[in-house]
């Protein structure tokens, strides 16, 4: 998986119209757009998918909102304020490349497309990662506050939801896939980066779901059963090993694959769980 991060005057002023107000001189300009072109700005709502689909030969059907913007000091002086923010972002990727070819070779296990990455105003703090698939590549739209000071937190944030994408979503599942996914990036990709365990963190509505997988998460990272003991007192999570039969399989699957394992036996997984605490 490769990211290329872009500036697009459109998906920028789209963001800056829908997007929350970042400063009460763009929530003025607003105001004023809304005032003066109603009707061009109700228009252009519907442009968000149009340029996604194909941002380089995207012309609005009704250009008149957009090239007011354009022409505003505001928009002037927040482009050049994103375009140095674009190179932070890129900084900060190309720095931890060699981590995530570590996390999708060991744990994830599974090809990820590429993404061509719409990088917005921090102050809107969004990761929006597309539904449909542009002409170019898989889009997202990227603009999360302080990311410099918290470049790592970021990065994984970017990664959980590009992967929340790729991986096909099945019946009753979601909640699980959600997981599962956090166990793989928010705690051991994390783990292996800051070289100590950052499994107690994430959404907090995951955690009891977490606990019940992950034992059958370590037999799908690999980990000798020998060797579960260590592991518990690393992450702080404990269970009975020895009620636990080793299912040797599952650290021969993908991501995908452990997460169908887990659906079709989170009844058992959960129950065993339960009887042993």
């Amino acid at each position: 998986m490769d990211l290329k991060f872009v500036v697009n005057d459109y998906i920028l002023i789209w963001n800056l119209l829908f997007g929350v107000s970042i400063s009460e001189s763009i929530y003025n300009l607003k105001q004023r757009l809304w005032k003066n072109y109603k009707e061009e700005y109700n228009k252009a709502y519907q442009d968000k998918h149009l340029i996604l689909k194909d941002s380089k030969n995207f012309i609005p059907s009704d250009d008149t909102i957009y090239n007011v913007v354009l022409e505003t000091k505001e928009y002037e002086k927040l482009k050049k304020q994103v375009e140095k923010y674009r190179l932070e972002v890129v900084k900060i990727w190309d720095s931890n490349k060699k981590y995530i070819t570590t996390l999708f070779k060991k744990i994830i296990r599974k090809d990820i497309d590429n993404y061509l990455v719409f990088i917005v105003n921090e102050e809107l703090d969004i990761i929006d990662v597309s539904e449909k698939k542009s002409k170019e590549k898989n889009t997202l739209i990227f603009g999360k506050r302080n990311m410099p000071k918290r470049p790592l937190k970021t990065v994984l944030e970017l990664i959980l939801e590009i992967i929340k994408r790729e991986i096909k979503d099945t019946k009753n599942q979601n909640e699980i896939k959600d997981a599962i996914i956090e166990l793989a990036v928010l705690n051991e990709f994390a783990t292996i980066i800051e070289k100590k365990s950052c499994y107690l963190t994430g959404t907090p509505s995951l955690a009891y779901l977490k606990r019940q997988i992950y034992p059958y998460w370590l037999m799908y990272l690999g980990i000798p059963k020998e060797e579960f003991t260590t592991y518990m007192r690393r992450d702080k999570i404990v269970f009975d090993a020895d009620r636990y039969a080793y299912e040797k399989e599952l650290r021969k699957m993908d991501l995908e694959e452990f997460i169908d394992f887990c659906t079709r036996n989170i009844k058992y997984i959960v129950r065993t769980a339960a009887a042993i605490n």
